[in-house]
């Protein structure tokens, strides 16, 4: 079980990162890892701090989350020996830090600008190839620096997916309960229980976040956090990632590009609840308060493509036993599943 040794959420603390990261003794050279625009909102004044501070700090441009910029950044990180790497910006950046620091056996520091997925904190990190993601074994971050200030700056449908990515644990809790029961495979309840409070927190704060303030920002970031450390301590993404996630990822071999990650996650949620046996009209009304998409018209999806993959999400990783396995949705069942739960009319 590894953890993060620091968490830090608060108000305009990026500008401090240099005295943060001075007391954790990572060594002096690291190089800042984020997109052009993160560049041009924090990582500019960022990298800059870390020079004013001792660090000898450079800027690393990631243009997407693949393995072969997994493999560029892993290469300049060893030429410049750095100590340490550091992922800004949103899931493409953190994921590809993440990798290329344990490729070089280095640790990494996550500093989010938008609260839209957990991998902020989680030891996976997700990478594109052969037509499709992968989700990939790494380490935790050392340290995560939030800064609720920068984050709330971020489009709010950003902070949307992420809360359609945390309510997900409800059903990702019970396929893994599911799996235990049919096959045996481990379940640690306590995982389960931290990942399912991050579910509950969005849901018991759905008019909250709806009010886009930065107590919402604070609940959704504090809960993806949690979320991402339930899967560092069950070893999996198992307590996070379930048929709800499957769905979404056939959505993006179906229709690529029809809404956001976390988005198609939470219309997952609602008709694998369904499937589940639990509330999916209370987990649809609390998406929809947040602002979430709950119909496949709203990610610009047709009824067929949601037919389509949610025949398909049963087929992408045959490995992990879900509702699907049990259920075995036809072209008629999961049509009448869809409709049932309002996602398709």
């Amino acid at each position: 079980m590894e953890l993060p040794r620091r968490v830090i959420v608060g108000s305009s603390i990026l500008s401090d990162i240099g005295g943060m990261l001075g007391e954790l003794e990572l060594g002096r050279k690291t190089i800042v890892l984020s997109g052009p625009v993160v560049r041009e909102i924090a990582g500019a004044k960022l990298v800059s701090d870390l020079n004013a501070s001792g660090f000898e700090a450079k800027w690393g441009d990631v243009d997407a989350s693949t393995f072969q910029e997994v493999e560029r950044v892993t290469k300049i990180a060893m030429e410049s020996h750095a100590d340490f790497l550091i992922g800004i910006g949103g899931g493409k950046s953190i994921d590809v830090a993440k990798l290329a620091s344990f490729n070089c056996k280095i640790p990494f520091v996550s500093v989010p600008t938008s609260a839209s997925h957990d991998g902020i904190s989680s030891p996976f990190g997700s990478v594109k190839g052969l037509n499709r993601p992968y989700s990939l074994v790494a380490k935790p971050p050392i340290a995560i620096i939030a800064d609720v200030d920068i984050i709330s700056r971020a489009p709010f449908h950003l902070m949307i997916s992420g809360c359609g990515d945390l309510i997900s644990k409800k059903t990702a809790v019970k396929d893994w309960e599911l799996s235990h029961k049919v096959t045996g495979e481990y379940y640690g309840t306590y995982s389960a229980s931290l990942a399912l409070l991050s579910a509950d927190l969005i849901l018991n704060n759905s008019r909250l976040i709806s009010r886009k303030n930065l107590d919402s920002v604070r609940v959704v970031v504090e809960a993806l956090i949690s979320s991402g450390v339930a899967a560092g301590i069950a070893g999996s993404s198992r307590p996070c990632s379930g048929s709800e996630h499957l769905f979404s990822h056939a959505m993006d071999v179906v229709a690529p590009g029809r809404g956001l990650h976390g988005e198609k996650c939470g219309i997952g949620t609602i008709m694998m609840s369904e499937l589940h046996g639990l509330d999916s009209e209370m987990i649809r009304e609390n998406l929809k308060r947040i602002g979430a998409p709950v119909t496949a018209r709203e990610i610009g999806a047709s009824n067929d493509e949601i037919i389509r993959a949610l025949i398909l999400a049963g087929t992408i990783r045959k490995e992990r036993f879900t509702i699907l396995d049990e259920v075995k949705l036809t072209d008629v069942t999961a049509e009448r599943l869809a409709r049932d739960v309002g996602v398709i009319c």
